[in-house]
């Protein structure tokens, strides 16, 4: 089955006072790479998050982003140390006594010291919103699911579409074939001849073997047969129920090379013509294989 390697989700959770978006981002990529960007209080869940994008998807690079939006997951209090206010306290008076100063210690005086009063950051349940969070990750992972098997239809459509075109290609060179292995036959002969000066001597059938070798040469019969079967297989792989993005890279890879060589061992215009369109469609098949999961 053709799925494409680009997608994107988002779901958003209210719970507790907080809002958590979560977002994932699928593009091309050669690999599975996965990217996570997270609130540092649920860095615990990276690799939770991870194994369930792993589970889903063979290849992407995959951006998973979460942000939070107020203060739900974290709680502030003020706290006092009194310990430190108990110090300054005695010692102020110390200070009163000692070089008999005059004057009362006040509020005012105590909340400029420092370190007396300090603001504590403490977080709220992570634990409980563990499950919520991973719920939302996985039906935004499924909305990507969704966008990438939407996408590899519309791709598997134009992937079999190029290879009909390819198909009718290929059968109007193997009709051209036997005319130009005859042609390149008669070209040889009437080479011979006019080097020789002379009609074929009788010791004919010796001169036809190595006309037949040297025309030999020029047959691209084996090529087309290689490529027809690369064609098939190449639709075929369009049906598997996996990851086949690289199968058919290869595939193709494999067609590109029987072209190349049907092209350096034909001098029949017509051929030389095909070999172009060829080439254009399998070029256009390759583009659209590193899409392809």
């Amino acid at each position: 089955m053709v799925k494409s390697m680009t997608g994107y989700g988002r779901k958003s959770l209210d719970m507790e006072g907080v809002r958590l978006n979560v977002e994932i981002r699928s593009v091309n990529h050669r690999f599975l790479d996965i990217s996570t960007k997270l609130p540092r209080a649920l860095l615990f869940l990276e690799e939770k998050m991870k194994s369930q994008i792993k589970e889903s998807l063979a290849r992407g690079r995959i951006d998973l982003f979460v942000t939070i939006e107020g203060q739900g997951l974290l709680t502030r209090k003020l706290e006092i140390d009194w310990a430190i206010v108990d110090q300054y306290i005695s010692h102020l008076q110390d200070v009163k006594k000692r070089y008999q100063l005059t004057g009362e210690i006040t509020i005012d005086m105590v909340t400029k010291l420092e370190h007396v009063f300090s603001v504590q950051e403490k977080e709220g349940d992570i634990d409980g919103l563990q499950t919520s969070l991973l719920a939302a990750v996985q039906e935004s992972l499924n909305r990507v699911i969704v966008m990438r098997s939407e996408e590899g239809e519309r791709l598997r459509k134009d992937l079999s579409s190029r290879c009909e075109t390819i198909h009718e290609i290929l059968h109007k060179l193997e009709e051209r074939r036997p005319f130009v292995v005859e042609e390149y036959k008669e070209r040889i002969r009437s080479r011979i001849e006019a080097y020789t000066r002379e009609e074929m001597n009788p010791d004919e059938s010796r001169v036809l073997q190595e006309v037949g070798l040297l025309a030999d040469k020029g047959d691209v019969t084996e090529e087309l047969t290689r490529l027809n079967s690369h064609l098939q297989q190449f639709l075929n792989t369009l049906t598997i129920q996996e990851s086949i993005g690289r199968r058919l890279d290869f595939i193709v890879q494999e067609m590109h090379r029987e072209v190349n060589t049907i092209g350096s061992k034909s001098n029949d215009k017509q051929i030389t013509e095909g070999v172009v369109s060829l080439k254009s469609e399998i070029e256009k098949l390759k583009e659209q294989v590193q899409n392809v999961e």
